[in-house]
């Protein structure tokens, strides 16, 4: 897993060898995701960026995440139709979800073995596994 330090200084190269041209607020976007290395959303994103320049818009935010995933910069973990997250690790490796919490935890691609995939239709093939465990803490019996 890469563990490099990001900082806004090396932000631009990163943008730049993922064909993004580095705006600033793309600059700070890039930087809220990289430089904590956690799953976050766009809401939490755009607080995160607005606390040091508050004239990011939410489409902004969306718009420059869209573009991060299309350019495979990040990856968008859906857990659930309401609730996506942005990874900054786009190696390969699936998920914890706490259902009650809302922490997106890694889970090495290692620790999985998968067999007995249906077959693909014609003409594909396959682009990647997401697999999300869904968790919560176990009740204590009474």
């Amino acid at each position: 897993m890469d563990m490099k330090t990001y900082t806004r200084d090396n932000m631009a190269d990163l943008l730049r060898q993922h064909a993004i041209n580095p705006t600033h607020q793309r600059l700070e976007i890039a930087y809220a995701l990289f430089s904590r290395q956690e799953h976050l959303s766009a809401d939490q994103i755009l607080a995160i960026v607005n606390t040091k320049h508050s004239e990011t818009s939410k489409a902004t935010v969306y718009n420059t995440l869209n573009l991060f995933v299309e350019k495979k910069l990040i990856r968008e973990v859906i857990v659930d139709p309401s609730k996506v997250f942005y990874d900054p690790n786009t190696y390969e490796h699936h998920h914890f979800y706490d259902v009650v919490s809302g922490h997106l935890t890694d889970i090495d691609a290692a620790d999985f073995k998968i067999s007995g995939l249906p077959m693909l239709p014609p003409g594909v093939i396959t682009e990647g596994i997401d697999i999300i465990v869904r968790i919560r803490p176990q009740a204590v019996p009474a």
